[in-house]
């Protein structure tokens, strides 16, 4: 996926009776014309009944409710992290219609160049008797190279290799909208190099503990630091080990693992936060070829340029000039030897999921410290993901043929008109919003473009094929780098998918003001043919809300309608706008999934902005397209108002294992399953409606956060 878009692409109380259904909505737009009331069950309207706790109060906690059933009976697969009822139950669906795929493309009788590709591609993946003999054979240029660091100008020299193959230390380029004039592409230059997940790992994990005195720090906050401390000793280890599989003898190894840790500490030092990387306006320094050369003169820029196949290039973006005037200095303050381990250690950690199984195993080991994932994932299944990254649109296209019936499409196309309608009108509601302000708000959603199912142009794979795994890894990394960078200096391509069509996700880009739903989301629980109205709106439709919301929430409401970093609010406006935000924050950073681990309200702003606003704009959607229905369903007691609610807290159950959440809430900007379904709706004061929620209740607090 583009970076850009990996930037910037979720009290007292008074109880209400749950032991039997809720008791229905009270009077509402869809009951108000005398339609005819009929009975249904629960699985023909989309749901499921077994999911449900009925011993909870769903003006308790709702996400309970809709989920305890489910969270009782369900296991998390040993091979996996986490599990949700809906995007890992569709992701195995679809990994095994691509199995199908691969599989049938192996066999020898496909005809066509496309199958033969991705056939012989996957015959390399799964012939592991092939990748045991070849070792690190194919990554000996690489690491001799390495070897020849003596001063900058080698250093620069390997780093410029490595990154011709997409391997990334210390900082990484790639191809970039122009945040002021987003019909250009320019170079981007971005902070890279860590082989932790994120720079706070470096230090406590927490900044918040960086800056409490030892007399401040709570049990759990000291838990907190010794988890961290615990997980850098065992990285070192980790990278140990992986240098000795990579021919070091042990004593070697050993020190090469605390250089490699030393550097690595140096350069999350000088890399921005999490928090700090979703302010665009920090993200935006247009520097130029000039530029960068001033703030790194050390590094050889021309020669890399031109290794990159780039060398005219002069518009620049850099993400964070700080970053590159400290990597200035750590070029001088390391010897060469320390950068030769860390840069050999960028190469086997990059591809030791393509060598042997001894490298696999050892980089399995790693991830099982970081996830809590107790078992290696199959090698079909490993070889069937290697496959969509690789050829992602070549494996779609029989994908696509199989599996995206044409009425998705144009149901996804009907919710996303039905929801932008819902827009256009909670818009002019707001009291905290100025007319003009509302105007342009108004003009962005209509300039946005919704890309469905599949390009209407698939990409080419212009890289030949070899019998050996890991050398096809390094092509097509090779090959989708040089794809990237070929695009600067030409037109914006508006079309362009950043995720393949098998994914089960959607997204929303700021800088092409367009939402893309690859066909692999369009399923159920998140869609179905088969399902009522308001549950495929509760779950889809609340999908689609929160893709157009994100054109306004924190980070996409800076930029205008043709995708241009610009203010185009009303003077008063943002400050309100503001205040409105800080309520979402409080709220978020007040949960707590784990002991002493609580939800970050400042990462996660923009998707809690986008799930306020999206189950509101669904609501909306799903009331307009049911007000002239002839008749009304409830099933087995829900109204059609819960009903929707039931399908959007059921497409978010989902367990984690304590690691894999905790890695969450430390680096994903979206929040934890539960509170993606109790955050937005108890917020929402048609769901207390729906549910006769009375004010005070956890679901139905007396001060509510609204900002779409």
């Amino acid at each position: 996926m583009n970076r850009y878009l990996a930037i910037l692409a979720g009290s007292s109380f008074f109880a209400c009776t749950a032991a039997q259904p809720p008791p229905a909505a009270p009077a509402a737009p869809v009951t108000e014309n005398k339609q005819k009331t009929v009975e249904t069950t629960l699985a023909s309207a989309g749901l499921d009944g077994a999911a449900l706790d009925r011993g909870v109060d769903p003006c308790t906690d709702f996400y309970q409710f809709a989920c305890g059933g489910w969270l009782q009976k369900t296991e998390i697969p040993s091979d996996k992290s986490r599990w949700m009822r809906s995007f890992n139950e569709i992701h195995k669906s679809n990994e095994e219609e691509l199995r199908r795929i691969l599989d049938e493309s192996t066999k020898g009788t496909a005809k066509d160049p496309a199958s033969k590709k991705i056939g012989a591609f996957h015959k390399a993946c799964m012939d592991e008797a092939g990748i045991e003999k070849a070792g690190v054979a194919p990554l000996e240029p690489l690491l001799e190279l390495v070897k020849k660091v003596r001063d900058p100008k080698t250093l620069s020299a390997a780093v410029t290799e490595l990154h011709k193959h997409s391997i990334w230390p210390i900082f990484d380029v790639d191809d970039a909208q122009d945040f002021k004039d987003a019909t250009k592409v320019i170079a981007m230059l971005d902070q890279n190099g860590l082989g932790l997940p994120d720079r706070d790992y470096y230090e406590t994990g927490d900044q918040d503990l960086d800056k409490k005195k030892p007399a401040e720090l709570s049990d759990d906050d000291k838990a907190q630091i010794e988890k961290s401390k615990k997980i850098r000793d065992q990285y070192v280890a980790h990278v140990e080990r992986m240098m000795k599989l990579a021919g070091l003898p042990e004593w070697q190894a050993k020190i090469a693992a605390s250089d490699v840790m030393k550097v690595e500490t140096a350069l999350a030092k000088i890399s921005r936060t999490r928090v700090e990387r979703r302010d665009p306006h920090k993200l935006y320094n247009k520097i130029d070829r000039e530029g960068v050369e001033k703030a790194a003169p050390h590094f050889a820029w021309s020669r890399y340029f031109e290794g990159l196949g780039i060398g005219s290039i002069r518009d620049i973006n850099v993400t964070n000039v700080a970053y590159f005037e400290g990597i200035d200095g750590l070029m001088g303050s390391f010897k060469p030897l320390q950068w030769q381990y860390y840069l050999s250690w960028h190469v086997v950690r990059a591809m030791a999921p393509s060598l042997s199984k001894a490298f696999v195993d050892e980089a399995f080991a790693m991830k099982k410290v970081l996830t809590g994932q107790p078992e290696q994932r199959p090698r079909w299944k490993r070889c069937v993901e290697a496959a969509d990254d690789a050829l992602g649109e070549l494996v779609a296209q029989p994908y696509i043929s199989t599996k995206f019936a044409g009425e998705s499409k144009a149901a996804a196309e009907k919710m996303v008109k039905e929801i932008g309608n819902a827009f256009s009108v909670e818009v002019r509601k707001l009291d905290w919003m100025d007319k003009e302000t509302q105007d342009r708000a108004i003009a962005k959603l209509t300039a946005m473009e919704y890309l469905i199912g599949y390009p209407e142009k698939w990409k080419s794979y212009d890289w030949e094929v070899d019998p050996a795994y890991a050398t096809n890894v390094l092509r097509s990394r090779a090959f989708e780098l040089q794809r990237a960078l070929k695009k600067i200096g030409k037109p914006v391509d508006r079309k362009e998918w950043f995720m393949s069509p098998p994914t089960v996700n959607a997204y929303y880009h700021p800088l092409m003001n367009h939402m893309v739903f690859p066909a692999g989301i369009l399923q159920p629980p998140f869609y179905s043919v088969k399902a009522a109205i308001p549950v495929n709106l509760g779950a889809m439709g609340m999908v689609v809300g929160h893709e157009i919301t994100h054109g306004f929430d924190d980070q996409g409401s800076k930029f205008d309608k043709d995708g241009n970093l610009k203010d185009w609010w009303g003077d008063a406006v943002r400050p309100k706008f503001d205040a409105k935000t800080k309520c979402v924050d409080d709220l978020y950073s007040s949960f707590e999934p784990l002991p002493g681990l609580k939800v970050n309200g400042k990462l996660t702003l923009g998707e809690n902005i986008a799930d306020l606003g999206g189950i509101k704009l669904a609501f909306a959607a799903y009331r307009a397209m049911q007000k002239d229905a002839p008749e009304v369903a409830v099933a087995e007691g829900f109204t059609e108002d819960q009903q929707f609610f039931l399908g959007t807290a059921q497409a978010w159950c989902g367990k984690y294992r304590d690691e894999a959440l905790t890695m969450r809430v430390k680096t994903d900007p979206h929040s934890p399953p539960q509170y993606r379904v109790n955050g937005p709706l108890s917020n929402l004061t048609e769901f207390a409606e729906a549910f006769s929620c009375a004010e005070g209740t956890p679901m139905s607090p007396k001060n509510k956060c609204d900002v779409w």
